[in-house]
C-alpha cells in the first residue's frame, strides 16, 4: 500500500474499531436497543399476553428474502442473547447471502422470540441495505478507477451502527464524530472572510495548532480557484512536518466536469501530492461511475445512510 492509500485508509476507513469490544460503541448498541425495544412494545407485548402460549421452547429461522451482504448479525446475537435466546448464526458479518438462504436460527421461550422480532429483524435489515448499498456502490466505483473509494457522511439516523454497516459494506466511515477530525466547511469560512480564497488560509492557520488528535483535516470548496488556494496553503503547512498527514479538500456540489478540471488541475501545478480529494453532493447511483472516472480519492454518499432500502429478511417459525 503506497502512502496515499495509507492517508486514505487512516482518514477514512475507521470502521474496524466499531466493535462490541469497544465499551464506546457497545454503550450505544445497548441504548439505542432499549429505545427501540421500549418504543415497540410499550410496556408488555399484548398479543403474546393475550394469546397465552403454553410454556417451553421454540425455534425460528432468519431467513433471507432478497440477495445482498448481510450486516448487523454481531449486534443481532448479542440482543438475543441477553434475553436468553439461544442463537446459531450460518453467515458472517459482511458474506453475501443470496434469496432463501438461512442467515441464522434461535431458540427460545416464544413469547420472547416474537416480542424481540421487529426490533431484531429492523436492525439487521437496515444494516444489510447500508451495507449492500456500499457494497454495490464500491463495485462501480472499482471498475472505473480502482484507487478511488465510496465512503459515507454524518447523514445517519443510527449513528455509529450505520458506520459500522458502511464498514462490513467495504465502505468508509468519513468521521466517526465530531470529535475525531476537523472539517472547516463553507458557513466557518464566511467567518474568516467575505470569499473562499481569503478565508481558507486564515481558517487553515488557525485549526492546524489545533490538529493534535484530528484523525485528518479537511476544507469544503466550491471551486477549482478556492481547491487550488486550499491545496497550497496545505502544502506550506505540511512542510514543516516530518510525518504524512491527511490534508482533505471536499469538492462541494462539483459537476463531472468541474472535478475533472480540479483535478488535473491540481496535478499540474504540482500540489496533487500534498493533499487527498473528496467529491461531495449530488452524487447518486447513476452518476457516480463518472465521478470515479475523475480520480478523485473518495466519494461520499449520503443516501447509503439517510435514504437506503432494507434488506428484505423474515423470521420465520419451525
Amino acid at each position: 500500500m503506497n502512502t496515499r492509500q495509507e492517508l486514505i485508509k487512516r482518514a477514512f476507513f475507521r470502521g474496524g474499531e466499531l466493535t462490541l469490544d469497544n465499551v464506546d460503541y457497545r454503550s450505544f448498541v445497548e441504548e439505542l436497543c432499549d429505545l427501540l425495544l421500549r418504543s415497540d412494545s410499550g410496556s408488555n407485548d399484548l398479543s403474546v399476553r393475550s394469546l397465552g402460549l403454553p410454556p417451553g421452547e421454540s425455534v425460528a429461522r432468519i431467513i433471507a428474502k432478497a440477495d445482498g451482504i448481510i450486516a448487523g448479525l454481531a449486534e443481532f446475537e448479542w440482543l438475543y442473547r441477553r434475553a436468553g435466546v439461544q442463537i446459531r448464526l450460518y453467515k458472517a458479518d459482511g458474506a453475501s447471502i443470496h434469496t432463501g438462504e438461512i442467515v441464522g436460527e434461535i431458540r427460545g421461550d416464544p413469547g420472547t422470540l416474537l416480542s424481540l422480532e421487529r426490533v431484531g429483524l429492523n436492525l439487521i435489515q437496515r444494516m444489510s441495505g447500508i451495507a449492500t448499498m456500499t457494497h454495490r456502490l464500491q463495485q462501480v466505483v472499482q471498475q472505473q478507477s480502482d484507487s478511488t473509494y465510496v465512503i459515507g457522511t454524518r447523514k445517519t439516523l443510527w449513528g455509529a451502527l450505520d458506520k459500522r454497516a458502511l464498514h462490513l459494506g467495504g465502505g468508509g466511515t468519513h468521521r466517526l464524530s465530531l470529535a475525531d477530525a476537523i472539517i472547516v466547511k463553507n458557513n466557518h469560512l464566511r467567518l474568516f472572510g467575505s470569499t473562499e480564497l481569503e478565508a481558507v488560509p486564515k481558517a487553515l492557520e488557525r485549526v492546524w495548532q489545533h490538529r493534535e488528535g484530528a484523525v485528518f483535516i479537511e476544507v469544503e470548496v466550491r471551486s477549482t480557484e478556492a481547491a487550488v488556494t486550499t491545496a497550497k496553503a496545505f502544502q506550506q503547512l505540511t512542510k514543516r512536518e516530518a510525518t504524512p498527514f491527511p490534508c482533505v479538500i471536499m469538492f462541494d456540489n462539483f459537476t463531472v466536469q468541474t472535478a475533472r478540471e480540479a483535478v488535473r488541475t491540481l496535478q499540474a501545478e504540482g500540489l496533487w501530492g500534498s493533499v487527498l480529494t473528496e467529491i461531495s453532493g449530488g452524487v447518486a447511483e447513476s452518476n457516480i461511475a463518472e465521478f470515479a472516472a475523475t480520480r478523485v480519492d473518495v466519494i461520499s454518499v449520503g443516501a447509503l445512510t439517510h435514504s437506503v432500502r432494507a434488506l428484505d429478511l423474515s423470521q420465520t417459525f419451525e
